[in-house]
């Protein structure tokens, strides 16, 4: 029965193609991560929230947290999304450009 129990756990884990972790206080219990879309779309800030789950984006590197506040984890590679983009950084590089080419 436990055998039966255990690895319908697993086969559900790959199957939602989820990321387990150990998770609560003491280690108790375990934390389910999902994967962040291809595309990621950040804000001023390097924060996205997905899913229940708050990420950080620093030094090309994502971190997750139930909380934006922390405590903060390292995000597995093969979660991470294809392409990151920031939202108003255009504008400011395109401003740039026009200003550059104009002096």
């Amino acid at each position: 029965m436990k055998r039966t129990m255990i690895l319908s756990f697993i086969m559900a884990t790959l199957l939602s193609a989820c990321f387990v972790v150990p998770g609560g206080r003491g280690g108790r219990g375990a934390v389910v991560v999902p994967f962040l879309p291809p595309v990621v779309i950040l804000g001023e800030e390097p924060y996205y929230s997905h899913s229940g789950f708050y990420y950080h984006y620093l030094n090309n590197n994502w971190y997750y947290s139930r909380s934006r506040s922390g405590p903060w984890s390292d995000l597995p590679r093969d979660h991470y999304p294809k392409e990151v983009r920031h939202q108003g950084r255009e504008r400011r590089e395109e401003r740039r450009r026009d200003q550059d080419y104009r002096r």
